[in-house]
């Protein structure tokens, strides 16, 4: 990418500005929360509402364009909750169960991987649902909301429109233990990414274009501080960081005392639209998270993240794609799964 005379102080002004208005941990970060699990194959159909909730799509979408005009957050925290529900025992909903009193056994949203989830983006499926549950009573399950969600989010903010496979049932269970021995870390290597999303059934090709749901979205300072001052023990930083970006970013994320709330965007080009500038920054050394950059710098992911860079449309159908596949995870069916009322609780 061709430098620009004034770029330091666009980025630096651009992080100073979010930093002011954005420095909340309702802001998300990065989408990675990947537990192995065994895929459950389940018949989904765009359809599966038609005779039950046929305006459920309808339903869902006045309030998620509510939310997008209202609370920017929720976007990239629905996709956020999405991701980390799927890669973590299946799409069921688990995530979104709420942690019961002391001494309980922990759920998904006890660990730390998950403490950062949005508010904004629970309280968006908690209005969706309310209404589907006035229009539709015990019928649409909130792991069907979230995906329907996801989609239409992503879709306000730019990125493609997709049909949204359903018949996804709620779990009964939220397992805290199992998010954190299967998590992709914010470092982790591209041999350690392909390894978890090809136990996902996804491929390389599949992981390169979901990481572009990182278009959108922000990220806290400590998954990425060590790349600025002390890139794997040397005490210096990334040198695959843009030198302009780096100084920009220690602006924002000093090496000690900084603040726990204050949150930066993946992409420093257009932070609030789904577009696929994520690729051509991986290329100008614009990575944010190490494994962002890591994609380009590996030979084996190099030419999708290239080819995604130069065609939007090939990003937006490659993206629509793995979304679909992601989605039907661990699907539960039968007893195995439950339609909430309340998605913050499961039935007893």
């Amino acid at each position: 990418m061709a430098s620009r005379p004034s770029f330091l102080s666009r980025i630096s002004n651009a992080l100073l500005l979010l930093f002011l208005f954005f420095s909340s941990s309702d802001y998300v970060d990065c989408f990675y929360s990947a537990a192995n699990q065994t895929r459950i194959r389940h018949p989904l159909s765009r359809d599966f509402y038609a005779k039950t909730c046929p305006q459920v799509d309808e339903l869902v979408a006045s309030v998620t364009r509510q939310q997008f005009q209202t609370s920017p957050a929720s976007g990239p925290a629905i996709v956020r909750i999405f991701f980390h529900d799927c890669f973590v025992g299946g799409c069921d909903a688990s995530v979104l169960i709420a942690p019961g009193p002391r001494g309980a056994p922990q759920v998904e949203r006890d660990m730390p991987e998950n403490k950062n989830l949005a508010m904004a983006g629970f309280e968006t499926i908690n209005q969706a649902k309310s209404l589907l549950e006035k229009k539709c009573p015990g019928v649409v399950s909130c792991a069907d909301i979230i995906a329907i969600a996801a989609r239409d989010f992503l879709h306000l903010a730019g990125g493609p429109f997709y049909e949204v496979n359903k018949g996804r049932r709620d779990s009964r269970v939220s397992l805290g233990r199992l998010v954190n021995a299967n998590l992709p870390r914010a470092n982790s290597t591209v041999d350690e990414l392909i390894t978890l999303f090809r136990r996902k059934g996804l491929n390389q090709e599949d992981l390169v274009a979901l990481s572009g749901a990182h278009t959108v979205g922000f990220s806290h300072c400590h998954h990425f501080l060590g790349r600025l001052y002390n890139f794997q023990g040397t005490r210096r930083a990334d040198p695959s960081i843009d030198p302009r970006l780096l100084k920009a970013l220690q602006m924002s994320c000093p090496p000690f005392g900084g603040s726990d709330e204050v949150v930066v965007p993946f992409d420093v080009q257009t932070p609030f639209s789904f577009d696929h500038a994520y690729y051509g920054n991986l290329q100008s050394k614009m990575g944010l998270l190490l494994t962002d950059q890591a994609l380009f710098l590996d030979p084996r992911t190099r030419p999708t993240v290239q080819g995604l860079a130069m065609d939007k449309g090939k990003f937006f159908a490659s993206f629509a794609a793995g979304m679909e596949k992601m989605g039907a995870f661990g699907v539960k069916k039968g007893r195995k799964g439950e339609h909430r009322t309340d998605c913050f609780r499961h039935a007893v």
